[in-house]
């Protein structure tokens, strides 16, 4: 009897150490799940921290914004079409009334009640056209490219002012767009000065290496970049931009120049935007959009390579200057200390003579 019970025991056992195993497969395998997707999600973070994965975030963070943006105001109706036609038709109403009310030879009358009607209109069709009128569909006016500029004005804290959102929706996505792209763009601003900075100074080396004659026993020296190369390269960005927007905008060479200017010093007052002629809805003028945001979003960039190269110069310059000046201190306090010393001896001759 006691051998049965032994081998029950043992039968058992045997039984439940497969069922332990194969209970134990599941969740290991969920673990190692696990695993693979943290590690995904922490390449992903390390690539996205990266230089490329920046620029990429940003750009397909405005992709998303556009998009977003494009699908909210296209659907709104566009009030400003409707009470213009109404104007127009109010207006020519009234012009009539004052033919017919008006003697046909009593001329100074009929210009007068003319006068003010039209006076009455322009007020009206003023009010309507602050208010952000032009003549174009919400279709025409929120294109890609143009929201593409749009979404840039925002996160680049430009604030052009030609296109706002009307809906509420816009709002509201607007806020929480420029919420989260500000610290994205700060984040591109810092990263893409460095890349460009680092490329900038490799080319500078070589060029310098170059135009110079090398000694055999000398060493490699740091070479900083000095703040007149940066200035050149704002300089050639700047008229370059300019000479591509008076080519394409039909501006003249100043306006050019100063958005240039105001737009990569984040300065942006609205006044001059590209595209935002009445006319300028072909296919030809999105694609100019287009290049013309990739020409912000890279002449930030190199804005902030000059502010890195700058800032180094700087930081080697004053460096520098404390460096003389506390040696200047040094010769200072030694030839105070001579003259002290000859002072003594002088007056230690002059008591022995005594």
């Amino acid at each position: 009897m006691e051998e049965r019970r032994e081998k029950a025991i043992r039968s058992m056992s045997r039984s439940r150490t497969p069922m332990r195993h194969s209970y134990n497969v599941p969740k290991k395998q969920h673990r190692r799940h696990r695993e693979k997707l943290k590690d995904c999600c922490r390449k992903m973070v390390a690539f996205m921290c990266t230089q490329v994965g920046v620029g990429a975030l940003i750009i397909g963070y405005t992709v998303i914004g556009a998009v977003g943006f494009m699908h909210i105001e296209k659907s709104a109706r566009n009030s400003e079409v409707t009470e213009v036609s109404m104007l127009r038709n109010k207006t020519l109403k009234m012009i009539f009334a004052a033919v017919m009310k008006n003697n046909i030879f009593d001329r100074r009358q009929f210009h007068a009640d003319v006068d003010q009607v039209l006076k009455n209109h322009q007020l009206e069709v003023t009010k309507v056209f602050k208010h952000g009128y032009d003549e174009r569909s919400m279709e025409e006016v929120w294109s890609f490219p143009a929201a593409l500029m749009f979404c840039l004005s925002i996160i680049t804290m430009v604030g052009y002012g030609n296109m706002v959102p009307k809906t509420k929706e816009g709002k509201i996505l607007t806020m929480v767009y420029a919420l989260f792209g500000i610290p994205l763009y700060i984040l591109y601003f810092m990263n893409m000065g460095k890349i460009l900075a680092g490329s900038f100074k490799w080319i500078y080396r070589r060029i310098y290496e170059c135009s110079t004659e090398k000694d055999e026993g000398s060493t490699r020296k740091k070479i900083i970049v000095p703040s007149t190369a940066c200035l050149w390269v704002i300089f050639a960005y700047i008229l370059t931009g300019a000479i591509m927007l008076s080519e394409w905008e039909k501006w003249d060479f100043l306006d050019s120049t100063y958005f240039c200017v105001t737009s990569l010093g984040k300065v942006g007052f609205g006044d001059l935007v590209p595209g935002a002629d009445v006319n300028a809805s072909n296919h030809g003028s999105q694609t100019k959009l287009v290049i013309n945001f990739v020409y912000i979003l890279l002449g930030l960039g190199l804005v902030a390579m000059c502010y890195n190269l700058m800032r180094e110069e700087i930081k080697v310059k004053l460096k520098e200057m404390n460096e003389d000046f506390n040696q200047c201190l040094e010769d200072t306090k030694v030839r105070f200390l001579n003259c002290c010393q000859r002072c003594r001896r002088k007056k230690y001759q002059e008591y022995l003579t005594c």
